[in-house]
């Protein structure tokens, strides 16, 4: 009777859900030390658009650090007695940080070439309406880049692949593209009602509906474009 007790314990339910809570909040902390110097620098920005090169020079901290909250959350383990959530965020930082820089950083400078032309439209004497595509073309270059970030985060492909990977499956799978959107709109909304630190401490809850958002392109990944 006391083995069988042993062996159940830390695999129920309740410690399932423990075991979670504990692995956001320890992914949470290691985001915010990672990441959280560089987006302190941009809150304390004043909001112009000269300072959006600047600022995106203080988000590139946050893409490896995405990227490790992505492997550490995808590989969790629920079994209450065996949680390493930091062992793992270390070690997708180290696989990742080079492939996630990539795409971060390709994705940070086309939204802050865009960011100028919109906030620069009066000056450039471009009618009102060129905004909406400026915004269409952002909003897709993000759900590219969220796309780029699980693949590079997840699995292994040359960076070249990944960047039509990324592409062809924001067409092939339209669920995970319209989830992403939503998200998007999401962490908009939190951004306006509150600030930009609202969603770097909703971090890995963040990281975490991506991840679900992602099922079915990991799956066709996993399954089409990996032995």
């Amino acid at each position: 009777m006391t083995m069988s007790v042993e062996q159940r314990f830390g695999t129920g339910t309740l410690s399932q859900g423990a075991a979670m809570i504990y692995t956001l909040l320890a992914v949470e902390l290691a985001l915010l030390l990672t990441a959280g110097p560089g987006l302190t620098l941009i809150v304390l920005l004043e909001p112009d658009a000269s300072n959006l090169p600047l600022a995106a020079l203080c988000a590139l901290p946050a893409g490896p650090a995405l990227s490790a909250a992505l492997y550490a959350i995808h590989h969790r383990r629920l079994d209450l007695t065996d949680l390493r959530p930091g062992f793992a965020f270390r070690r997708g930082y180290r696989l990742n940080v080079r492939g996630a820089l990539v795409v971060w950083a390709a994705w940070l400078a086309w939204v802050t070439i865009l960011g100028m032309n919109l906030t620069g439209l009066g000056a450039t004497g471009l009618p009102g309406w060129w905004a909406g595509p400026l915004v269409l073309v952002g909003t897709g270059a993000t759900l590219w880049m969220l796309n780029a970030l699980v693949i590079t985060s997840l699995f292994v492909f040359r960076t070249r692949d990944v960047v039509r990977l990324s592409a062809y499956l924001m067409i092939r799978c339209p669920g995970v593209t319209v989830s992403n959107i939503c998200l998007l709109v999401a962490a908009a909304g939190g951004v306006w009602l509150w600030s930009e630190a609202a969603l770097a401490l909703a971090g890995s809850l963040l990281v975490l509906v991506l991840l679900g958002n992602s099922r079915q392109l990991i799956t066709v990944v996993r399954q089409e474009y990996t032995r």
